[in-house]
């Protein structure tokens, strides 16, 4: 099976994940490692508190402390459900981790020996080394059927690589030096020829091993948009303590006592414990969500400056358009018929093995229901493409027939005529220039042809613009983000294609000067930018972007720089990737309003319950009609434990992304997660507490 096969696949709740996150469960529970969860950490001290009140209690052989023990029960339950969810999104981190560990493999690298010269030779000395004590700047020899022992340049020679242990894609790619396709990783296996390798990775620190430490979520840090999430809810949590602390003075005041266990029971459910116990969760599960996407993010601030990216660059070749130019005409010169001129074109494509060329056989197939010729029945010798000439065609004996670049042909032309006569003037290289200038003003690309020296007209190559691109950035563009197509090509090529698209703006004739400048003008004017790159060339404009996206087939320069990868090297996953972290950003603002809203209702549940004692007019807050003061609170510590384990899935899975605006967006969290915070703890606790009477728990 191609595709994926090492990304690991199935449910959220798989049984090979649930038995190390029970565990990881009780570790957690160590408040070196809870500490760092403030709203968790706080409900583990008060729990403490509880349970060595309860051990007091039993060892005095107080009567009636059945409430107590089942209390104190809900409330560790409340703190493991807490760490499962984050267990369990580790755990997914670490299923994947593992299996990235089997792509090791435990092989020698042939450490090549310079010679006299300084440089390096395929035949030259070389010593077998294992990969573990390779170092930065030794030379290897990589050949067919080898594995790279490690992250490095190819400095000589080209090769095919399987990288599917890496990328998970079965097809091979093209790995060469002095090129954007030079780095290589430990790892892959070269399938055919050989390369020259300069290690540029420590043991321990190779693209493989950072992928792993990424996936297990060991070098995660918060991002900003956390940090400052978890300060709200720690100070909060530090109102609370104020709030609950004072209320024994009030009902001494009143003529009553309220019991320690009473007051760690309305403090953990005022306390935001549901947002608490499941936002480390959250930011680990939008990592995870991109690694599943085959994309590793570098940081958590990566995934959720995605979220927030307000202009995207995208370069044009096979991110907008599909990168092969097809033929889409024949534009013949006045006294030549469109016939003549396809079937010149396709016997100059016969043999061409290129998408340009084979397009050109098709379409004249298409609009003339010409044939393709075999070429040996011809008696016929194709002649390549060089950089030379910018041509390529057939020879059919004495029949010459050439196409290519306009001004390489005329060039051609002007020479032949020359020689023949030098006062001759050809009219039909004044049509061909009009034809190409045309073409060109379109965003076409003109292949003139000629057939014994005798100017036929022009195949209008057209680059394809994806299907459906224009309703993708369409969808952007309702998100609020600004699409920049970024180019090579001349303004007029350029602007054509932007129109055809949908872009929002472009930039043409792109240099690495010009890209920089662009990324910081956008910044300047308080807006994060997100752009894609594979060329060392691309590198400064990565690493300046707020989410740069390397290529993995790019330079290692290109993959420092950037802050993710995108192990298949395809840009349009920018576009995904800007969708992965909105609903990281979602799940999170969600979720919020979810925990917030749920504590309005519990306040219904157990205030009321603490005071009617002492105050009986407080019975018409008792809008549940909740049976007894001690199944209230008892109810109200279950619902609050049980939420936690019922939104673990939509934590990890996150909720579903829809490109709305903010003010959309505040709204329906509004209707549907403060409503439904509301509505469900009303339902869920007068439920529990009908179960608790039935039973008798109090």
């Amino acid at each position: 099976m191609h595709g994926r096969p090492h990304r690991p696949s199935g449910g959220l709740m798989r049984p090979e994940l649930i038995g190390p996150a029970i565990v990881d469960s009780f570790r957690k529970l160590d408040p070196r490692i809870l500490w760092r969860n403030p709203v968790m950490f706080v409900v583990e001290i008060v729990t403490v508190l509880t349970t060595i009140l309860l051990a007091r209690d039993l060892a005095r052989g107080a009567p009636q402390t059945g409430f107590a023990v089942q209390i104190n029960l809900w409330l560790w339950f409340t703190l493991l459900f807490a760490n499962f969810a984050e267990a369990l999104a580790e755990g997914r981190g670490k299923a994947q981790a593992e299996s990235l560990r089997r792509t090791r493999t435990e092989t020698l690298g042939r450490r090549l020996t310079p010679e006299h010269d300084g440089g390096w030779s395929r035949h030259g000395i070389c010593e077998s080394v294992p990969a573990p004590l390779l170092r930065p700047g030794d030379v290897v020899l990589v050949e067919a059927g080898d594995f790279v022992p490690s992250d490095g340049e190819v400095i000589e020679g080209i090769a095919s690589v399987d990288e599917s242990a890496i990328t998970g894609e079965s097809a091979p790619v093209i790995r060469e030096s002095g090129g954007d396709r030079s780095a290589v990783t430990g790892g892959t296996r070269v399938l055919s020829d050989w390369v020259i390798v300069r290690i540029t990775a420590a043991q321990g620190a190779t693209f493989l091993d950072r992928m792993i430490a990424l996936v297990e979520g060991a070098q995660r840090q918060k991002t900003p948009n956390e940090i400052a999430l978890t300060i709200l809810l720690a100070g909060m949590t530090l109102i609370f303590i104020f709030a609950v602390a004072t209320i024994p003075s009030f009902a001494a005041y009143a003529g009553g006592r309220i019991s320690v266990l009473v007051l760690v029971a309305l403090f953990v459910t005022l306390i935001p414990t549901t947002i608490g116990a499941l936002l480390s969760a959250i930011g680990i599960a939008g990592m995870d969500r991109l690694v599943r996407f085959n994309v590793l993010a570098m940081s958590g601030r990566a995934v959720e400056a995605a979220g927030d990216v307000d202009t995207l660059l995208l370069d044009k070749t096979g991110t907008i358009t599909i990168g092969d130019r097809q033929a889409a005409d024949f534009v013949p010169v006045p006294g030549v018929t469109p016939l003549e001129l396809a079937d010149a074109a396709q016997l100059a494509s016969l043999a061409d093995e290129t998408p340009e060329g084979r397009s050109i056989v098709v379409l004249a197939k298409e609009r003339f229901a010409i044939r393709g010729r075999e070429m040996h029945a011809l008696d016929a010798r194709f002649v390549p493409f060089t950089a030379q000439t910018r041509m390529s065609g057939v020879d059919i004996g004495r029949r010459q027939i050439r196409k290519g670049a306009v001004d390489s042909v005329l060039a051609q032309i002007a020479q032949d005529r020359a020689a023949r006569d030098p006062a001759a003037q050809d009219p039909a290289a004044q049509a061909v220039r009009e034809i190409a200038e045309t073409i060109a003003k379109g965003g076409g690309t003109p292949l003139a042809v000629i057939d014994a020296g005798r100017l036929l007209g022009v195949v209008h190559l057209k680059d394809v613009v994806k299907g459906g691109i224009r309703e993708r950035f369409a969808e952007l563009r309702r998100m609020g983000i600004r699409t920049v197509m970024i180019t090579g090509d001349n303004p007029l090529t350029a602007a054509a294609i932007a129109a055809e698209s949908g872009v929002d703006d472009f930039l043409a004739q792109a240099t690495p000067e010009a890209k920089l400048t662009l990324i910081r003008k956008e910044q300047e004017a308080g807006k994060l930018v997100a752009m894609c790159g594979d060329g060392t060339n691309d590198a400064p404009a990565l690493a300046q972007a707020d989410v740069g996206v390397a290529m993995n087939t790019g330079t290692m320069a290109a993959r420092e720089a950037g802050n993710m990868v995108d192990l298949d090297s395809d840009p349009t996953k920018l576009i995904e990737i800007v969708g992965i972290g909105k609903q990281l950003l979602m799940t999170r603002g969600a979720l919020t309003t979810f925990s917030i809203a749920n504590d309005v209702a519990k306040y219904f549940a157990i205030i009321p319950a603490m005071f009617i004692g002492f105050y009986p007019q407080l019975a018409a807050l008792n809008i549940m009609r909740l049976g007894t003061p001690q199944s209230a609170i008892l109810s109200a510590i279950i619902f609050n434990a049980l939420i936690i384990v019922a939104l673990i899935p939509l934590a990890l899975r996150g909720v579903r992304y829809r490109p709305v605006g903010a003010a959309a967006l505040l709204r329906r969290n509004l209707l549907v997660y403060g409503a439904g915070g509301i509505a469900v703890p009303f339902a869920g606790i007068k439920l529990i507490d009908l179960l608790v009477n039935l039973l008798h728990l109090v």
